[in-house]
Parts: C-alpha cells; sequence; structure tokens
C-alpha cells in the first residue's frame, strides 16, 4: 500500500428538486379563456336564435294542437255546466228554447202569409191590367178608333147606271151587323153605331164623307154567317141587281179593316161606375 496516494474525495448525493412551476401572472394582465358557468353556455346556445323551417313547422302544429284542445276543453266545460245544472234550470232553458222556436215559427208564417198576399195582389193587378187592354182593345174596335183583321168577307157593288141611293147601303149595313159583323168599312169610311147615309143617285154620303162607285165593304166577322145573309132571297144582292146594280161576294182569311175615326169625348156622358 502506498501512504502516498491521497484519500479519494467522497461524494454526496444531491438534493431532489421540486418540480417548475411557472410563476404567477402578474396583475392585469389575461390568464386565457375565461370559464363560462351553465347559465352562461344556455344563454349563448339559444341566442341568437337559430330557426329552421322544420322548427317552423313543428312550432305551427303545436299552435293548431293547442287551440284544439283549448276548444275541445272549453266545450267540455259547457258540457259539464249543463250536466250538473239543477233539474229547475234545465226545465227554465228548455222552455226558453221552445219559446224561441215558437216565435221563429210565427214570425216564418207571417212572412209567408206576406209573401203570398202580394204574390196574390200582383197577379191580381197583373189579370186587371191584361183585362183592362183587352176591354180596351174591344171598345177600340166598336169605337173605330183602333185598326183591326180577321176574317170576313168584301162586298163590291157596281153602280154603272148610278141607280143606288143611300138607303140601299144602309140595308146591307144592317144586315151585315145582324149576321155578327164586328168590324166594317165603306170605301175608306169607318162605319160605327152613329154612322148615317145620306144621298141617291149616285151621290152617297157616309158620315158627310162623298164616296163614289164602285162602293166596296171590308166586313170582318164568320164568312159563312156573313155571305148567307147577303145572298138570302129578297135581300141585299137581289135588291141591288133589281136596280141594276152588282154585287159581289168573296169570302177570305184576313180581312184588314183599317180606317179610322178619331176619339170623341162625350160633353155630358160620363160613366155610373
Amino acid at each position: 500500500m502506498n501512504h502516498d496516494e491521497s484519500p479519494r474525495p467522497r461524494r454526496h448525493p444531491l438534493p431532489p428538486q421540486a418540480p417548475h412551476t411557472p410563476p404567477p401572472p402578474a396583475s392585469g394582465q389575461p390568464s386565457g379563456p375565461p370559464q363560462m358557468t351553465g347559465r352562461q353556455r344556455l344563454v349563448a346556445g339559444l341566442w341568437p336564435p337559430r330557426v329552421t323551417r322544420a322548427q317552423l313547422v313543428v312550432a305551427l302544429l303545436l299552435f293548431v294542437l293547442g287551440l284544439g284542445l283549448a276548444i275541445q276543453v272549453r266545450s267540455t266545460n259547457d258540457d259539464s255546466a249543463l250536466r250538473g245544472a239543477r233539474q229547475e234550470d234545465l226545465v227554465r232553458i228548455l222552455d226558453e228554447l221552445d219559446g224561441r222556436t215558437e216565435r221563429l215559427e210565427d214570425e216564418k208564417q207571417r212572412l209567408d202569409d206576406q209573401q203570398t198576399e202580394l204574390e196574390t195582389s200582383s197577379d191580381q193587378a197583373e189579370e186587371a191590367r191584361r183585362q183592362t187592354r183587352e176591354r180596351e182593345q174591344q171598345l177600340g174596335i166598336l169605337a173605330g178608333t183602333v185598326a183591326a183583321e180577321g176574317p170576313g168577307i168584301t162586298l163590291t157593288v157596281q153602280d154603272d147606271g148610278a141607280t143606288v141611293d143611300s138607303d140601299m147601303l144602309l140595308d146591307a149595313i144592317q144586315e151585315l151587323r145582324a149576321a155578327g159583323a164586328e168590324a166594317i168599312q165603306v170605301n175608306g169610311v169607318r162605319v160605327v153605331a152613329a154612322t148615317y147615309f145620306s144621298g141617291s143617285d149616285g151621290e152617297i154620303e157616309v158620315d158627310g164623307k162623298r164616296i163614289s162607285a164602285p162602293y166596296r165593304f171590308k166586313v170582318i166577322g164568320k164568312p159563312q154567317d156573313l155571305e148567307p145573309a147577303l145572298n138570302i132571297p129578297g135581300g141585299v144582292v137581289q135588291t141591288l141587281e133589281k136596280e141594276q146594280a152588282t154585287a159581289t161576294v168573296v169570302a177570305a182569311e184576313k180581312i184588314v179593316v183599317d180606317a179610322l175615326r178619331p176619339a170623341h169625348r162625350p160633353d155630358y156622358a160620363r160613366s155610373s161606375s
């Protein structure tokens, strides 16, 4: 052993080092994103709202469903109210409904009666107007103030020798009226109840108007009655032939009597109705 060798120094273990910890941030400096609470996360998820079309449809369906449920509940409540009502209340409600129904029926019947009355009055007024117009036409034909047409005959008297006088023509008018003549005109003069004939030997006047041969009678009536009335033995035709005149009768389905007389207002006579 060499005593000159110096002894080796002894090594002591190092104490364990603590883990490195960053120093705390200085005051006033940000330390990263803040942590959010549950309420804040809920608010952030609901606002601003992000509504889709499907959500709108679902909301509309829910609204309709809720409205239907509300109506059903109200109806159920009303039925429940009636179901829970007392017998006296139910009887009163039924009496009120019966009374209202009866009043409505009475009102309907009254309106129906008024409608029937109005329709009847209208029909009666229309019928009265129709009868008035028809009567006016009839009186106009008789008075000679309106034209007329219908079946009848035409009587033509040729008087070349001017031997026919006014009495012969008036006899022809009387025979025609007795046979049912309804309208007559002679040479453009309308024959009425007050018509008169005057003159002789070819100088004949009808109601003061001069007419000349041939004398043409246009007559409306039943031809089967008018023609035989003129041709009876000793009648108008034979009388005219004795005076050397010629009388010709022709039946027709349509005779037009269009000679008119002015309508005169009577001075004294008035209707008694």
